[in-house]
């Protein structure tokens, strides 16, 4: 104990001399519980917080732990609804997917982690936040640049400030007495809340290997998935869900209809990702991921929108979508190009109203139909049946004057001269 405490304060010398308060993102686990404590040894005062973003997670055992540590207060704020409408709901306007393959769901919770430690570290005139992220993961960077936005605390970062390993950590918390499971290694390291559950560490880290079963908790494998398909209509105002319909059941509220959706896509295998992924750090990482209501509603959203949607309305957003998810992904929430494009999605999504009705079977979530009083499409001027409204002589007129740049360009550049 005495070796880690003289570990920490050579490392940080004199860099918190002038922090007497600290509020701490506190999971109850052994890296926050040993930081709380150590924070204590130096003389911190410490006040934890815990968010409840839809995680599975005994929230008064966590308040519990920290009371029992030592901690001065605890703060469990529930915040799943401004989780869902503050954060979600722009990522789905945006078709928020790092990569095309990651649904943002842990980078989309980091700001409002970020934004709640500095609202009580004011409150509770703290002069630092701190967390427990690594020095080689991406909540470092949007943990950290949330607290700068909007503050001018200190950051403190043990992982990866004072360089913790877990063997010093579990030397350290059984000789003071501290309350968590370190018997054994988890073969996993788990993060999730209502819109997915990530998987990394232990046999995820080698890519020529399959993830292992063991790994998924809320998606079935897609042979064992059910033989008769689910239905499920989502319904959409101004690009954001309002409704889920689930094989005729209705769900309003935002939170239940993610439960729900996340339940009844994962047991037809929706959900699972398999991504190597190019971390904000600098190096690639494979990762593995559940998102069962994330991977049903993001396709449904963007079919609605090319139902609704002009070609050029499309074509730019696509550009603007990916620029979005990258921002989110790798730190930029809380920048000024993240809030011009939040308002761009807000005009262009004014019209993104209807509903899709979505096919669950065998771990695809497929597109069965839609409907919207926005629909550009026309059914009289797209049939090729008797009664079409569209004059096809005009097409003549149209092609000769749409190509007559390219190919006299064309012409030319390359025909016989």
């Amino acid at each position: 104990m005495a070796d880690l405490l003289k570990k920490v304060k050579e490392k940080t010398g004199s860099a918190y001399g002038d922090v007497d308060k600290v509020v701490l993102a506190f999971s109850g686990g052994l890296d926050t519980s040993v930081i709380a404590s150590l924070l204590q040894d130096m003389g911190k005062e410490v006040i934890t917080c815990t968010l409840d973003l839809g995680q599975q997670g005994e929230f008064k055992g966590i308040e519990a732990k920290s009371k029992k540590i030592g901690c001065k207060k605890h703060y469990g704020l529930e915040t799943k609804k401004e989780f869902v409408k503050e954060y979600l709901w722009p990522g789905v306007k945006a078709n928020a997917m790092y990569e095309g393959n990651y649904p943002l769901f842990t980078a989309l919770g980091r700001p409002l982690i970020a934004k709640k430690l500095v609202e009580i570290g004011k409150k509770e005139g703290a002069q630092a936040v701190c967390h427990g992220s690594t020095g080689k993961g991406n909540d470092q960077v949007r943990i950290d640049a949330g607290v700068s936005a909007l503050s001018s605390m200190k950051v403190i970062v043990p992982v990866r400030d004072w360089g913790l390993t877990r063997d010093e950590e579990i030397v350290y918390a059984k000789e003071k007495g501290l309350d968590v499971k370190v018997t054994k290694e988890k073969p996993y390291s788990v993060d999730e809340n209502l819109w997915g559950r990530s998987i990394e560490a232990g046999p995820i880290e080698f890519p020529e290997q399959a993830v292992p079963e063991d790994a998924y908790e809320w998606t079935k494998p897609a042979e064992k998935a059910p033989d008769k398909p689910s239905f499920v209509d989502i319904s959409f105002e101004k690009g954001i869900p309002v409704e889920v319909s689930i094989d005729g059941t209705a769900y309003k509220d935002e939170v239940e209809m993610l439960k729900a959706l996340t339940k009844a896509a994962g047991e037809h295998g929706v959900g699972r990702i398999e991504h190597m992924e190019d971390r904000t750090i600098g190096f690639k990482s494979r990762e593995a991921y559940e998102a069962p209501a994330a991977l049903t509603i993001l396709p449904a959203h963007q079919d609605l929108e090319k139902y609704v949607l002009t070609k050029d309305e499309l074509f730019h957003k696509v550009y603007l979508d990916n620029l979005y998810s990258d921002m989110v992904y790798t730190g930029k929430w809380f920048s000024p190009l993240r809030v011009a494009v939040d308002k761009f999605n807000d005009e262009v999504e004014s019209a993104v109203t209807g509903t899709v009705r979505m096919k669950l079977y065998k771990g695809r979530a497929s597109v069965a139909s839609r409907k919207s009083a926005n629909a550009l499409y026309s059914h009289n001027v797209a049939t090729y049946d008797k009664g079409s409204s569209f004059d096809q002589k005009e097409g003549g007129a149209f092609t000769k004057l749409w190509l007559m740049q390219y190919s006299t360009a064309y012409k030319m550049k390359y025909g016989k001269k």
